[in-house]
């Protein structure tokens, strides 16, 4: 092809390539040349086009195509993901009631069990209670026995004390002292 591109230059140029006309003003008719070179460079524009076009269209082409499948691909993503988004806010408002029936749930659970843990907690307030006023009862009854007890002595000591005259403390005292003799 190169050669034929080249041949058919060379050929245009001769056949263009005439004697000058002369005019009648005495310049020289050029429009043979304005021709040669005009077709010299459409032929070397055409084989330029023909050596580089192809392949540079052809790279171009292929980039074409895969920039339109690219944006085939990402169009497809994005209506998918619209398409999602779409349907969760068509359901939005049923999982926003769903969230709310668990949430619901979870605080009755939550307040049976603070109910379940505050009566147990109170038993055992009130088995501790308990067990305080028994041992608060208990330590009474003991003070006030042993208050009695020394009420009831005090009161015999008062009683012994006005009773006994002198013969009976001097009769107390021998026979005391006669009972020692006795055991020893």
């Amino acid at each position: 092809m190169r050669r034929t591109a080249v041949s058919l230059v060379l050929f245009l140029g001769l056949v263009c390539i005439a004697p000058a006309q002369e005019h009648v003003g005495g310049e020289k008719d050029m429009t043979g040349w304005k021709w040669a070179n005009f077709v010299i460079l459409v032929v070397a524009l055409g084989y330029l086009a023909a050596k580089q076009g192809g392949p540079y269209f052809a790279s171009r082409s292929i980039e074409i195509r895969k920039g339109i499948e690219d944006a085939a691909k990402m169009r497809a993503e994005a209506d998918a993901r619209a398409a999602a988004m779409e349907a969760r806010l068509a359901n939005i408002g049923a999982e926003v009631e769903a969230l709310r029936k668990s949430a619901r749930e979870e605080a009755a659970q939550e307040g049976d069990r603070i109910r379940q843990e505050t009566q147990r907690e109170l038993a055992k307030i009130q088995t501790n209670t308990d067990h305080e006023i028994a041992s608060a009862l208990k330590a009474a009854q003991i003070e006030l026995k042993s208050y009695s007890g020394q009420l009831a002595i005090s009161l015999a000591r008062s009683k012994v004390r006005q009773r006994m005259t002198s013969n009976d403390q001097d009769a107390l005292v021998r026979r005391f002292v006669d009972d020692l003799r006795t055991t020893t």
